[in-house]
């Protein structure tokens, strides 16, 4: 697949995410309702993946996700 067809994809899945369940609500209903509507068409992606932290050579135990 080539890059345009995919950002398209995931453009699209985004717009109706949001167009079928308006504004207003918490990120992580968005977050699960993406996750699906991109399962629907077989794009694999995951979320909320953990980022450690590391400070003065100390890796803190800290629930950063991105």
């Amino acid at each position: 697949m080539e890059l345009n067809d995919l950002t398209y994809q995931i453009r699209s899945k985004i717009f109706k995410v949001h167009s079928t369940l308006g504004p207003g609500l918490l990120e992580s209903v968005y977050e699960a309702a993406l996750m699906y509507e991109f399962s629907k068409v077989g794009l694999r992606a995951v979320s909320q993946i953990g980022i450690p932290v590391i400070y003065e050579k100390v890796k803190l135990d800290l629930g950063f996700r991105n």
